[in-house]
């Protein structure tokens, strides 16, 4: 069975993903870190280096007893590798052979530089909401610029979360520490990466962060609203450490590594601005956000949550210079990297001023409330036709937005379809020829072919068909002494049981030996190179045409003129056109594509398939009607067919 003929169980595919979960031992309890030293014990290591950023060593201490052989506090923001070197000379003056970090992200982060370095086993024992713990992720800095890279190595072996290690966590920073975890399970929904799964943990993530931090505004010391944050941070995390992030995340690195920005903060300020960047480009993982939230609009929602609970809204007030911005959005996009809508440089400084000045962000969500009135408007239609056009909208708004497409581009394409309808006539179709060397008909002819896998292969009908060609005889000549190589064809219909499809209609069409159809030759006398057949009682039929050629599609329309602008060449592979129908049977409409011709590997139309390239076999002497030629080719083939509308 071909690739594209897998069986359906009803016309979309079924949902394909591939999910990889940490190794991590992960202990969630209240009062977990007294039972550290089993922990440590279970990894087989006697000697514990510490990391610590202060709050809550003594009780670590006090757990690890004398397995604590050394500590180190000098971890900062964004991973700094001198720092690392100096962490490094520690663990190795203590020979201790495990490190665990307590902290938030700046700790947890040098314990998996370390990890890294050496393989040493790491206990995270996180006291925010950062989530760095739960990833093989690590950021670091050097010569003012943060790289991240990702490896099994840097995941911690265990990860303890204990919630009453967050009760002293200020509320200032638990709401920026919060709203980090909160942009790991933004980014995660729309990432290049996204599955069910990791979907699932992002949403529930979101919903338990948009719950609990206003309760922690209100109550810092409300254990159940630090453990659903808390709960959430882990959830996040696991995200971040299995999917790609895009453009947020990049554009904090590079505000951090570069500018030296603080990193919870600088997260909770650009969010809603990123959100809103991506949100025409991303509207289902948009609105999936705002029913989490509780909310209509998810990048405005996010800022509005930001403002209700206290957090930095600017960059301005982080202090971040204006005259910088231009230079990270450069360094912001100096590296592709996936995201829902286009990064570009000018589209990123948009952003970053945005961010700086701290407004609500507008430009997100007038176009996915645009988008949904215009759906709406489709609500009434019969259904298939609803589905259709609906689908349509998103697509076209989604495109729009993620190309930054400009009032003159979209003017552009507007002057190419109605030249492209305006060439188009009953013996030329431009708009097939558009389709076809869009892909788009091949698109849906796999879609079409797929779900009848026991038949021949489809191919694209091509924009020289025309209706109700001569009905001719068995055996005839369609070529009617047009110069070629003469080509006998001795084709069978059949069921996908074997049995003959008899009186089936055959319509047949190809172009001459110089690559132009019937059509394309005003000075023909009638039809030539095409013909309607019916089958016999054996299902079969016979005829002589001539050998086909490669040939270019029609170069003086506006879709030739988009091939030459591209780059693109305009030669189809050389194939005979076939059209199969009778009442009971769905239509086949496929090629047969001469096996060695040319372009079989470039088709411009894309309408090649290995099961349709057959050897059309060069044959010397006696014809099989006796028809007195010295040299011809054959081709034999059988057509399946399958019963149904």
């Amino acid at each position: 069975m071909q690739a594209d003929q897998e069986p359906r169980s009803d016309t979309r595919w079924m949902t394909s993903f591939s999910y990889t979960a940490g190794p991590a031992r992960v202990v969630f309890a209240p009062g977990a870190v007294r039972h550290l030293d089993l922990d440590v014990r279970r990894l087989g290591a006697t000697r514990v280096l510490l990391l610590s950023g202060g709050r809550h060593a003594e009780a670590v201490e006090q757990a690890l007893g004398p397995l604590l052989v050394a500590r180190f506090e000098g971890a900062v923001m964004h991973t700094p590798v001198e720092v690392t070197e100096q962490a490094m000379a520690e663990l190795r003056d203590s020979a201790a052979d495990c490190v665990v970090a307590l902290g938030g992200g700046s700790v947890i982060n040098l314990g998996k530089a370390l990890a890294l370095r050496t393989d040493v086993p790491q206990i995270a024992v996180p006291t925010t909401y950062a989530g760095s713990e739960a990833t093989p992720v690590l950021g670091e800095t050097a010569d003012g610029r943060k790289t991240t890279q990702r490896s099994p190595a840097i995941l911690p072996e265990v990860v303890v979360y204990d919630v009453y290690l967050t009760l002293t966590l200020p509320v200032a920073m638990s709401v920026t520490s919060g709203v980090n975890a909160l942009a790991h399970a933004v980014e995660a929904l729309y990432s290049a990466d996204a599955n069910p799964i990791t979907d699932q943990l992002a949403l529930e993530a979101i919903r338990r962060l948009a719950r609990g931090l206003p309760q922690i505004v209100s109550d810092p010391s409300d254990v159940s609203a630090r453990s659903d944050v808390l709960q959430a941070a882990w959830l996040a995390g696991t995200c971040l450490g299995t999917v790609g992030m895009g453009l947020h995340h990049k554009l904090c690195h590079t505000l951090g590594g570069s500018f030296g920005m603080p990193h919870a903060e600088t997260h909770t300020v650009v969010l809603p601005h990123v959100m809103a960047y991506n949100a025409a480009a991303a509207p289902d993982v948009m609105r999936r956000i705002a029913e989490a939230l509780g909310v209509d609009d998810a990048p405005g929602g996010v800022h509005d949550l930001i403002v209700r609970l206290g957090g930095p809204t600017s960059l301005r007030e982080l202090g971040m210079a204006f005259d910088d911005l231009p230079r990270a959005a450069e360094l912001a996009t100096a590296q592709p990297y996936p995201n829902p809508r286009e990064v570009t440089a000018d589209g990123v400084l948009r952003v970053l001023e945005e961010a700086w000045t701290g407004e609500r962000p507008q430009g997100g969500s007038a176009v996915p409330k645009l988008t949904a009135q215009v759906v709406a408007s489709f609500d009434d239609a019969p259904p298939r036709l609803r589905v259709l056009l609906q689908d349509l909208v998103r697509t076209l708004h989604s495109y729009a937005v993620r190309t930054d497409l400009t009032e003159s581009e979209w003017l552009s394409a507007i002057t190419f379809l109605t030249r492209t309808g305006q060439i188009s006539s009953d013996t030329r179709q431009e708009f097939i020829l558009l389709s076809d060397t869009l892909g788009v008909s091949s698109v849906v002819d796999l879609l079409t072919n797929s779900r009848s896998p026991d038949t021949t292969p489809s191919a694209v009908l091509g924009p020289f068909y025309v209706d109700g060609p001569p009905a001719r005889p068995h055996g005839v000549d369609i070529a009617e002494g047009l110069p070629g190589v003469p080509l006998w064809v001795d084709v069978r219909i059949v069921d996908t049981h074997g049995t003959p499809v008899s009186d089936a209609t055959v319509d047949v069409w190809q172009a001459n030996e110089d690559g132009f159809y019937d059509v394309q030759l005003p000075d023909l006398d009638g039809p030539v190179l095409r013909a309607r057949f019916r089958t016999d009682a054996d299902g079969r039929l016979t005829f002589w045409t001539i050998l086909p050629a490669a040939y270019p599609i029609p170069d003086d329309g506006p879709v030739g003129a988009m091939l030459t602008a591209t780059g693109r060449h305009q030669f189809r592979a050389p194939h005979v056109h076939f059209m199969i129908a009778k009442p009971g049977f769905r239509t086949l409409v496929t090629q047969l594509f001469v096996q060695g011709g040319e372009y079989l590997d470039s088709d411009t139309v894309f309408g090649v398939k290995d099961g349709l390239i057959v050897d059309f076999v060069e044959q010397q002497g006696p014809t099989p009607d006796g028809r007195a030629v010295d040299s011809w080719r054959k081709v034999d083939f059988v057509f399946r067919v399958s019963q149904g509308v």
